[in-house]
């Protein structure tokens, strides 16, 4: 299992609100409900077109970076 990283979000507290909200409606934790978000999120932007382009180009640059040592 890989280690888990702590991160810190700051909300407005309109969004924290709505936040707590929802996460109690659905009766889960609002950790859980951040992941569920997060993770949706990811699996959206992987499977866009136009994100996995700019991120082809970004592999590109980052790679004429490295120095050409026969690898």
């Amino acid at each position: 299992m890989k280690p888990v990283k702590a991160m810190t979000v700051r909300l407005s507290a309109d969004q924290s609100e709505e936040l707590d909200t929802i996460a109690a409606v659905d009766g889960q934790p609002v950790a859980h409900v951040i992941r569920s978000a997060i993770a949706e999120h990811i699996q959206e932007r992987k499977r866009d077109a136009a994100f996995q382009d700019m991120l082809r180009q970004r592999i590109e640059r980052a790679r004429r970076m490295l120095p050409d040592d026969g690898r």
